[in-house]
């Protein structure tokens, strides 16, 4: 157990980290010189410092593995520095090549331990290692069963011990061992924590599953016969901080408890951890045998329930007279009264209904061979993010549940929003949480009545209404068609288009004046923060075939943007002012606070629809998940900044000026965070041999070629090095640094296409049964003549609801670097 000579331990250490320099955005690090730095370390004073020396090679990933340790590492009381060496001031750290390879953990002035700084591959192994450091009197590391016997022997009576086993300490894995350190930092002062690496060890102990980490609490504490050995209680959740803390929380809190009261009323710790409330009903004739077989239960569901005895004799509510068990699944939700006979059928009752991960077995069994990684990632993270928060209680009730009879009624009775979703299908339930969300941000605000449909349980009515994939939201106003939403599927995106309907677009404005405060943002106020841009049309009182044409794109943008149109006789009052011919786009860009105009002269609703849409996206952006795909479509090359956190001022004001004068019209300029979407590594490992120093400007010719151009690292991104760059590259005169393959990047695995194979194996039952093939078919053809008004989506039945396509409902799908427009950058959210 941690010694209280320690806390003055913990707070005075200095980590010193020597290695070689390196120019990175590493900007939370503070710099100082070795005599600066050293003349700051007082006892007491905890600090990490990083040596850097010129002309050396670039440790870039160690650098960015120990800025994301800073923040950790400052909340155990050891802060960060960063030590430029200079040759004015001499130190040992600042010395040999061998040296500089190294990381140092101080104490004051005073070196407690070195490491081999590829040992410290990231941040997990940096606060793994450093915290097993700094517990190294306090956290017991065993390797053999006597050992572990000797200290039980020692802590009966006295403490309990929380006994783990991870894989290894300090390589991949260490989230295991950073968790169990962490855990040692907080909970070291209450109970002694002993840690291992053998297998032999945790298979002594009964366990024979070494392939995980595992955690073990054992009760020596209310041990006082030395022969008598401390009961065992296994963590089976996997290793992490959250994990540990709600295990020792559940750990501490009381074997047994007895009540009198409401079951229903009934609130303990266990419910706060996510933990179910077990009732063991007794009476008094039987409370002696009732509160034995309370505690038998309460040590078997350690861990994964909280266990009661509930008083009959002394309750004021009625329990079914035959029930002798009650379960409370959570806060808030019914009991249920149950008759069960054995223990074990309690044991079981509760292990069938709490929320586990077991995805354990899964890998094992499915995953082997040299492809395992890559399976792992195949992997549906949406339904396992489902099934992880399906605990979650939803407000549903903020929301109108509709059916085959209430669903003509209610969406002609008032505007609705209808979501219609299947109740068995991940991303629809995803969405569903998305959708509340909505519903939460729009209660008391908005006239829009929220309401969804599950298709799972009203088949008929989604295909009524013509949905053939789902999730899908379609908007109901009364004397208009309904209209389906085709954006991002999440809350910020179906808000935006819900406000910009408000609106009926092209909005008809009336007066100069009334224009005017359009343009500026002043007529739609509210409107403004969901539509960056508002587009006015301007036409003259006879130009009838361009304003069919600018209503009729008016009307299909209705809810991405806003749009106007004015066409009254002192509309030349307009075009003079903005230097336009009519009839023409007024584009008002309300963050830039500018104007500016296109001709649309002998244009088409398609065509204006595309520049209004064009319009909309940044001249610069940063690229993400969620707009890549757009960038994409302009089936343009990409001129991409890679930058490990915000871009230069003066790059980036290179690039806008070449922008300016039109000198990247064929290209798409834009730039990529590494920060925020740290798969961008991924991409330049595509494009490099080993991540080069940052920034890095590159073209990309993802649409003709594949051929990945970089701009020389030698040269500052000015725009005259770039124009005369981009020159050569359009002459030929530049050498791709690579080119990229021309396959499509596909899944590892075919997805199983369940309904198609239903439909398989109906069509061979159909085939046997002979002329009743024929009354089906006149069955579909009739639901044909049905339909025929609207759009065909497919050629399948309309009946047969398909799964939304994964680029619309997920910005994160499977893994492969953005190499091809087909692949759409896929991205795993473990990299985001």
């Amino acid at each position: 157990m941690m010694s209280s000579s320690f806390n003055v331990f913990r707070v005075g250490i200095s980590f010193v980290v020597v290695c070689i320099f390196y120019k990175s955005a590493v900007d939370s690090l503070p710099e100082l010189s070795p005599q600066k730095y050293f003349s700051t370390l007082q006892s007491g004073k905890a600090s990490l410092a990083y040596f850097c020396q010129a002309d050396s090679p670039s440790t870039s990933i160690f650098l960015e593995e120990l800025n994301k340790a800073v923040k950790p590492l400052q909340d155990y009381g050891i802060s960060v520095a960063k030590v430029n060496c200079v040759k004015e001031e001499a130190s040992r750290y600042c010395g040999k090549e061998k040296d500089l390879m190294k990381a140092y953990l101080f104490r004051g002035n005073i070196l407690l331990r070195e490491f081999p700084t590829d040992t410290l591959f990231d941040v997990n192994a940096i606060i793994a290692h450093v915290l097993f450091a700094l517990l190294f009197n306090e956290v017991k590391y065993v390797t053999t069963l006597e050992g572990l016997q000797n200290i039980e022997n020692a802590l009966k009576g006295k403490a309990n011990i929380a006994f783990a086993y991870v894989r290894a300490i300090g390589t991949p894995g260490t989230s295991e061992h950073r968790a169990v350190m962490e855990s040692a930092f907080v909970y070291g002062t209450t109970y002694q924590f002993v840690l291992t690496t053998e297998t032999a060890l945790l298979g002594s102990i009964g366990t024979e599953d070494v392939e995980y980490a595992h955690l073990y609490f054992f009760h020596c504490k209310p041990v006082l016969d030395l022969t008598q050995q401390c009961r065992r209680t296994l963590m089976e959740q996997p290793l992490t901080t959250l994990n540990i803390y709600q295990f020792i929380k559940s750990m501490e809190a009381p074997l047994l408890t007895e009540v009198a009261e409401d079951p229903q009323q009934v609130s303990t710790v266990h419910l706060q951890l996510g933990l179910p409330l077990v009732f063991i009903v007794s009476q008094q004739a039987t409370y002696e045998a009732d509160r034995r077989t309370a505690e038998w239960v309460a040590w078997r569901l350690l861990g994964k329930a909280g266990v009661l005895l509930l008083l009959r004799d002394s309750l004021e509510v009625d329990i079914p007279q035959q029930a002798n068990v009650v379960f409370k699944r959570e806060e808030g939700m019914p009991v249920e009264y149950l008759v069960l006979h054995d223990i074990d059928l309690v044991i079981s009752h509760v292990e069938n209904n709490m929320y586990t991960e077991e995805i354990r077995e899964d890998e094992d069994d499915d995953i082997e061979g040299p492809d395992m990684d890559t399976l792992g990632i195949e992997d549906d993270e949406v339904a396992e993010t489902v099934y992880r928060d399906k605990k979650r209680q939803l407000p549903l009730e903020l929301t109108v549940e509709l059916t085959e009879e209430t669903f003509n009624g209610t969406v002609t009775a008032s505007d609705s929003i209808v979501l219609f979703y299947a109740g068995w299908q991940a991303v629809s339930m995803a969405f569903l949480q998305s959708y509340i969300d909505l519903a939460i941000k729009l209660k008391g605000t908005s006239t829009m009545l929220l309401a969804r449909v599950n298709c799972a349980d009203w088949s008929d009515v989604c295909t009524k209404q013509n949905v053939t994939e789902f999730p899908a939201v379609k908007m109901y106003k009364e004397g208009e068609n309904p209209v389906s939403y085709a954006g991002m599927l999440g809350t910020e995106d179906l808000l935006k288009f819900i406000q910009l309907n408000r609106i009926s677009c092209p909005v008809n404005i009336t007066s100069v004046q009334e224009a005017e405060e359009y343009l500026h943002g002043e007529l739609y106020k509210d409107l403004i923060s969901h539509s960056r841009v508002s587009v006015l049309g301007l036409f003259s009182p006879t130009m009838t075939t361009a304003k069919e044409n600018f209503t009729e794109a008016g009307k299909y943008l209705k809810g991405y943007v806003i749009t106007g149109i004015y066409s009254e006789e002192d509309v030349s009052i307009l075009s003079n002012k903005y230097t336009a011919t009519l009839p023409t786009l007024l584009l008002a860009r309300h963050k830039e606070d500018k104007v500016e105009s296109i001709p649309l002269a002998n244009t088409h609703a398609q065509d204006i629809i595309q520049i209004i849409t064009n319009s909309l996206l940044e001249t610069f952006p940063e690229i993400t998940v969620e707009n890549l795909p757009t960038y994409l479509r302009l089936q343009k090359p990409l001129l991409t900044l890679f930058s490990d956190g915000n871009i230069n001022p003066q790059y980036k004001k290179a690039i806008l000026t070449l922008i300016k004068e039109k000198h990247l019209d064929s290209l798409t300029p834009c730039w990529l965070n590494l920060k925020n979407t740290p798969v961008g590594r991924r991409i330049l490992q595509a494009y490099f041999d080993a991540l080069p120093p940052l920034p890095v400007l590159v073209v990309v010719n993802l649409h003709s070629g594949g051929q990945v151009f970089a701009f020389p690292s030698d040269q500052a991104v000015t725009e005259q090095n770039l124009l005369l760059w981009l020159e050569k590259l359009e002459a030929g005169l530049e050498s791709p640094i690579t080119i990229l393959p021309a396959q499509e990047w596909k899944p590892p695995l075919p997805a199983y296409n369940f309904l198609r194979m239903m439909d398989a194996a109906a069509f061979q039952h159909s085939s046997r049964k002979g002329p009743e093939c024929m009354e089906d078919t006149g069955v579909q053809e009739n639901d044909q003549e049905q339909h025929e008004d609207k759009p065909a989506i497919r050629k399948e039945p309309t009946e047969t609801l398909r799964i939304k396509h994964w680029n619309r409902s997920l910005s994160v799908t499977s893994s492969c670097p953005f190499l091809r427009p087909s692949e759409a950058f896929c991205l795993p959210p473990k990299w985001l």
